[in-house]
């Protein structure tokens, strides 16, 4: 009776998974959620945003795509069994996070939040369909999946941290700037979805309805906020060498620019080659490493020193250097 009402409990109590089982587990969370990005885009660009033309069936007889349906329904039906993929994912991770020793409650909170994140998304993709791919719920949807990043990251950094209270490792001038490097990203990142719902990958071949504002001007807002994100990232890169702030922690600044500028260069190409298939999916998988990066730097601003008999590596540990 006890596995029924709680099976998490009862396979915690008997299995113990090892540091790096958790540091995997919670690394296939972060991956799957950057995939379900690209794949969502792809269904976009591919115009086969309606090819199940309901949900959470792909026809009003059907749960799956039919011969009927052709390419446009595999690709859709296709990105819908990858949220199955990340549903299992995350729940690989809040398995291995209740099942480690010592139990850390941080850990499996941050599972659950993912868990709760992805079902809120699905149901937000249905809801896009329903509504013939309104421009509005398609941003949601991406926001949705941003947000999903941002908790899949802050859980890789958590594994590998201990629970006790946050130490700074940089001055506290240089964590407010953090601060604004992220909410600059995340301006970026919403006058990104701005600039897809106004251009003209509607995701599908038939009539969508588009955000009523210029592509053009859009595209130079989001243009404007990238060169504010670039600004504060080389602000920062310089700062942390300043301060003489840890190596790992300006490595991660290092790697933020290098990102940034390989999408600023695709994002310019895309603007003014018309905006090809591949560079849009290109600068997609980007906003989600920019992202990523960003999150990466202002975690490795402060420590939390894990317990020795946890087992688990302190935040400079090799092993986690390229996560």
């Amino acid at each position: 009776m006890g596995a029924v009402l709680n099976p998490f409990a009862f396979i915690a109590s008997r299995w113990t998974p090892s540091p790096r089982i958790v540091r995997r587990a919670a690394l296939a969370a972060l991956v799957m959620s950057v995939a379900i990005v690209v794949t969502g885009g792809a269904v976009r660009l591919t115009g086969s945003g309606l090819g199940c033309d309901t949900w959470p069936k792909c026809t009003d007889d059907s749960l799956i795509a039919t011969q009927a349906q052709g390419f446009h329904g595999a690709i859709e039906f296709g990105n819908r069994m990858l949220t199955y993929v990340l549903s299992g994912a995350v729940g690989w991770y809040i398995l291995a996070a209740r099942s480690a020793k010592p139990w850390r409650r941080s850990l499996t909170r941050l599972g659950w939040t993912q868990f709760v994140i992805v079902l809120a998304n699905a149901v937000l993709g249905g809801i896009t369909v329903m509504t013939g791919l309104n421009p509005y719920s398609v941003a949601g949807h991406f926001l949705l999946a941003t947000s999903l990043i941002a908790v899949t990251t802050i859980s890789v950094q958590r594994v590998a941290e201990g629970d006790t209270t946050p130490r700074p490792r940089v001055p506290g001038p240089v964590r407010k700037l953090s601060w604004a490097l992220i909410a600059t990203t995340l301006v970026l990142i919403a006058a990104g979805t701005v600039v897809t719902g106004s251009g003209p990958h509607a995701g599908d071949s038939s009539e969508i309805r588009r955000m009523p504002f210029d592509w053009a001007a859009t595209a130079h807002v989001h243009a404007i906020a990238a060169w504010v994100v670039c600004a504060l990232a080389v602000a920062m890169w310089l700062v942390l060498r300043v301060v003489d702030a840890p190596a790992d922690t300006r490595a991660r600044a290092r790697d933020l620019l290098i990102v940034l500028l390989a999408q600023g260069g695709i994002g310019y190409v895309q603007f003014f080659t018309e905006l090809p298939e591949v560079l849009v999916a290109a600068h997609m998988l980007g906003s989600c490493l920019v992202w990523i990066a960003v999150l990466r730097v202002a975690l490795s601003l402060r420590e939390r020193p894990a317990a020795a008999q946890a087992g688990i590596p302190a935040q400079g540990d090799p092993q986690l250097s390229s996560v």
